[in-house]
């Protein structure tokens, strides 16, 4: 197994191509929901780009020391969104699915929870090997299932110096 380091350019291009993916399909979709952490920038820039409402909804499936070892996954008892209409057509975007269960459990957790939703797919910039669960978009195809290195990720272990928190 290789990893795989991500540029802000490559990272934003890629969202823009996961746009255009989801442009061409032709799929009409009232609202997108992104899954947080990973799927926040994401999410954030395709709702920008299609114009439509974005609900958030916190998961976490990641922990340790080095935030890369697999637990149980949690999903947050309520989503955020600015209104309580959900829409019939839904967008779950996350950055990745590399198992699949956040994917899997997720759009179980929103269809339950909103019985309106008729049609929902799912959004992601990279589909491992690996993943059980296969997204209806996707820009890359990861065969060989690195660990993803993503250009924000070094806020993971930034220190703030003292004179910062001292900062009135």
């Amino acid at each position: 197994m290789y990893d795989l380091d991500v540029s802000w350019d490559e990272y934003h291009h890629s969202i823009e191509q996961l746009a255009e993916n989801i442009f061409q399909s032709q799929w009409e979709f009232d609202r997108i929901v992104c899954l947080a952490r990973g799927g926040m920038r994401v999410g954030d820039i395709l709702s920008r780009i299609f114009n439509k409402p974005l609900a958030i909804l916190a998961t976490s499936s990641y922990g340790g020391e080095d935030r890369q070892t697999r637990s149980k996954l949690a999903i947050a008892s309520q989503i955020t969104m600015t209104d309580n209409r959900m829409g019939k057509r839904v967008l779950l975007v996350d950055d990745l699915v590399d198992s699949g269960v956040t994917l899997q459990q997720t759009t179980i957790w929103l269809r339950d929870l909103y019985p309106e939703i008729e049609d929902l797919k799912t959004a992601v910039i990279w589909y491992k090997a690996c993943s059980q669960y296969i997204p209806e978009y996707y820009v890359t195809h990861l065969p060989h299932n690195p660990w993803i290195h993503q250009p924000f990720e070094k806020y993971d272990r930034y220190k703030l110096s003292t004179a910062a928190r001292n900062c009135p």
